[in-house]
């Protein structure tokens, strides 16, 4: 039996998670189609989702046509849980992007297309909501195909639309204009399909030209458009079909190495993790131990399969399948179990660019909140907590205020925990401008007749600690992340002493000059000086006299904010590009409030009564428009948003308290270490 792995992706209120309920009904998993707005939904099963009528969580279900297997994973539509769609798009063989037929192609549906065709993961459209007023198949086609990609070939026709009688017929196969007009598309990518078709149109078998649509299907070189609606069943049937017989099945030998990708996390019962893993190759059996990240092993205490509706208890879970593992109490998403054969775990979309301050109604909750938000950001790792002890903060980023809503409920509902938000803030980042080095040096800071480690003086001048260390930091093209290298020889550092600088010279960068993160930049390790093992009157090891990595963990910071004040850093600003659509009679009060939010946008494009605005904003001014849009425009403006790029920040620069021990001054850095030792 052949298996496929396919997502469910759309922007929100698509209709993407009853298109999810039809498929389930249609394959005969459940009885009765479940419905969003009462709550009843297979995949929508948190208290929050079903209270809200949006999906947070992703969730897994499976089903069987014929001899296919589908495990289908249900994602959010809503923008501030991108990260929940994330994670999932490396486990996928496929995917059904779902378009309202009313509303058409929205900010997020773009987002989406783009990511899945730079991914080239095998995509499905699905034009769903034909039965609803207003929907417009022609005109949503002839979006798809401006705004996401001109490769589609729709595969029927729709009628009665906006009626509960709206029907889609898939074009026959002795059709011949639909099958000249599928070789035409596919011609372009097939050089025998367009010598057979230039030779003589009419001789060109059906069977040839749908099976070259579904080899260009699966390369992701052209999408098939099916049309129907969720609610009714209309056209949901021939979208089982060309999932089945158009997506490629899930690859990888059973009898191969274990290898999996963990994309979900979350607490049982009891509080242990269980961790969602789509399974590349291989097979894995309860009470194996697993070979994990960072060269650690877990032992496998039970295993559950997902299989036709449900996730039964199996001995074991192999190549195509998805899973949930218990018994790997350090696994995070993103992990690879086994050997790593899985795509690039790299972000596929922008990180969040807010942040707010969690604060406790009750003081007393201070440690429990701590905890409970540790255990969300394993569920969701670009929560990114930043604590400050200093202050007893917790900071944690988002995507959005939908999303603050979403964490303050589960906190209540789920650990007890009332809280609070302060201001959201914007996140801002720092490149270097420059090249800035930096040395501490072994030995400025030690008594060579003793071996006594000297405490360091007021103005904070030795070096205290038993360690030398030098870095240069030079810019590197925006994206690029941050690279370590080495000038040292190989060899004249201990492993751990130079893991230990390289993780806390990556610690460090996340709070720059100006307090915010440090991207796109090389650091290199440029000198290095320790103190091998060595004791005093007889001992064989004396810690006092001898390097740690603890040594080197303390002095790098202070290496590291060094060598960037000499490069210095320049701050830069997150950036929305926007779609805003009002009356054409309105654009004389939101042009000038889109001017004096620092907004650049190009001219207005006309049609009819509407005119449409595209351009860039800041994102710290997006929220002030969105609140003041329905004023501007009579409560018809409608404005949709996706990050875009980060740009310098021009006037007075941002700046973000820091949450460590503040190497920026040496005194009181090693006051603060002083203290805590």
């Amino acid at each position: 039996m052949s298996m496929v792995n396919l997502g469910i992706l759309a922007h929100v209120d698509a209709g993407k998670t009853s298109l999810t309920e039809r498929l389930l009904h249609t394959a005969g998993v459940i009885d009765e189609v479940g419905s969003v707005d009462d709550g009843n939904t297979q995949t929508d099963s948190l208290a929050l989702e079903r209270q809200r009528g949006i999906t947070i969580k992703s969730a897994v279900v499976s089903f069987v046509i014929d001899d296919v297997t589908v495990n289908l994973i249900d994602t959010p539509g809503h923008p501030d849980f991108i990260a929940e769609v994330e994670r999932v798009l490396s486990v996928l063989d496929g995917a059904a992007l779902v378009i309202s037929a009313v509303e058409g192609v929205q900010a997020q549906t773009r987002v989406l297309m783009r990511t899945l065709q730079r991914l080239r993961i095998p995509t499905l459209l699905f034009v769903n909501k034909i039965d609803r007023g207003g929907a417009d198949c022609t005109r949503v086609l002839r979006e798809i195909s401006e705004k996401l990609t001109p490769a589609i070939v729709p595969m029927g026709s729709a009628t009665e639309l906006g009626t509960r009688g709206a029907r889609f017929t898939p074009f026959a196969t002795t059709d011949a204009s639909h099958t000249a007009r599928l070789t035409e598309v596919l011609a372009d990518q097939d050089d025998a399909l367009l010598a057979a078709y230039v030779d003589d149109p009419a001789t060109v078998p059906y069977h040839q030209v749908y099976d070259a649509l579904a080899a260009q299907t699966g390369r992701a070189l052209v999408h098939p458009v099916f049309i129907g609606s969720a609610i009714t069943g209309a056209g949901v049937e021939p979208l089982i079909a060309g999932i089945t017989r158009l997506l490629p099945a899930a690859d990888g030998r059973v009898d191969g190495p274990a290898s999996g990708t963990v994309f979900k996390v979350e607490r049982g019962s009891a509080g242990e993790k269980i961790a969602y893993v789509r399974m590349f190759g291989g097979t894995i059996h309860t009470r194996e131990r697993i070979r994990l990240p960072g060269d650690t092993e877990g032992k496998i205490t039970a295993i559950s399969v997902f299989d036709r509706g449900s996730a039964p208890s199996r001995p074991s879970v192999s190549a195509g399948q998805i899973g949930k593992l218990w018994g790997l109490g350090g696994i995070q998403i993103g992990d690879a179990v086994g050997v790593s054969l899985a795509p690039s775990d790299a972000h596929h979309f922008a990180p969040p660019t807010l942040e707010t301050v969690v604060v406790p109604t009750s003081p007393s909750d201070k440690g429990a909140l701590h905890v409970a938000l540790a255990q969300l950001a394993e569920q969701d790792p670009l929560i990114n907590l930043r604590q400050d002890d200093e202050r007893q903060e917790i900071f944690v980023s988002l995507y959005g205020e939908v999303q603050k809503e979403v964490i303050q409920a589960t906190l209540t509902t789920d650990f007890g925990i009332d809280v609070t938000f302060r201001e959201t803030t914007t996140i801002c980042v720092e490149r270097p401008t420059g090249t800035g080095t930096a040395v501490e040096r072994l030995g400025a800071g030690r008594d060579a007749s003793t071996h006594q480690t000297i405490l360091p003086t007021l103005d904070g001048d030795p070096n205290p600690f038993l360690a030398g260390v030098g870095l240069r930091i030079d810019p590197a093209p925006i994206g690029s992340g941050i690279e370590f290298r080495l000038e040292i020889e190989l060899g004249s550092l201990p492993p751990a002493f130079l893991k230990a600088i390289e993780n806390t010279v990556r610690e460090t960068l996340h709070q720059g000059l100006h307090g915010w993160e440090v991207l796109d930049c090389v650091v290199t390790l440029t000198y290095s000086g320790y103190v091998p093992r060595q004791g005093k009157r007889g001992t064989t090891f004396d810690p006092s006299i001898s390097s740690s990595a603890g040594d080197f963990r303390n002095l790098t910071p202070l290496v590291v904010i060094g060598a960037l004040k000499e490069a210095g850093t320049q701050v830069y600003e997150p950036v929305h590009r926007f779609t805003l659509e009002a009356p054409d009679d309105t654009l004389g009060a939101v042009l000038p409030v889109l001017l004096r939010l620092r907004a650049v946008s190009n001219p207005a494009a006309l049609r009819g009564s509407s005119a449409t605005i595209e351009g860039e904003i800041p994102a710290a001014r997006v929220y002030e428009l969105q609140q003041q849009l329905p004023s501007l425009t009579r409560g018809e403006g409608v404005l949709e948003c996706a990050f875009s790029h980060y740009q310098p920040v021009r006037g007075e620069v941002p700046s973000r308290q820091r949450s460590d021990h503040n190497p920026l001054n040496r005194k009181e850095y090693l006051l603060r270490l002083k203290r805590r030792a």
